[in-house]
């Protein structure tokens, strides 16, 4: 095979249909565009999902769902989680560290779900928590520091 006979595939080529220029060539008279009406003139343009004038398919259905921008980046941790982590202090590098939270996460809430049953400290302010969850630390014998990560 050689470079100067390299070609592209039969009929993958078609030369460019040359528009009003007359019967024979097969596209004379209206050039396509059938007979009047907006698309046959020219500068015959409107808006994709213009319907013209009856109110549009988009604006005749009813709105619904809401996406949050911010959730991708909120968590919630259970109280069953946070035994699954062996630490005492627990910040949000341990939540991560521990797999309990993904590595995109900016902030983690800790929820009143399941049970604890050693005393852990909440550290940084990136992880807070319920009422019902700052309770049941509490009454474990751990503590919540809203303060900035040691």
């Amino acid at each position: 095979m050689r470079l100067n006979t390299v070609k592209p595939g039969p009929g993958s080529k078609k030369p460019r249909l040359r528009v009003g220029r007359g019967a024979s060539a097969g596209q004379g008279k209206t050039c396509g565009r059938g007979v009047k009406g907006q698309r046959a003139r020219k500068g015959g343009y409107h808006k994709v999902g213009f319907e013209g004038g009856q109110m549009p398919l988009q604006r005749r259905l009813p709105k619904t769902g809401f996406r949050s921008a911010i959730k991708p980046t909120r968590a919630e941790v259970t109280l069953s989680d946070l035994t699954k982590i062996k630490d005492s202090v627990i910040t949000l590098e341990a939540l991560k560290a521990a797999s309990v939270v993904p590595a995109s996460i900016e902030k983690a809430k800790v929820i009143l779900s399941g049970t604890i049953d050693r005393a852990v400290t909440l550290q940084g302010p990136a992880v807070t928590a319920t009422k019902g969850a700052r309770a049941a630390i509490e009454q474990a014998g751990g503590k919540i520091e809203a303060g900035t990560a040691a």
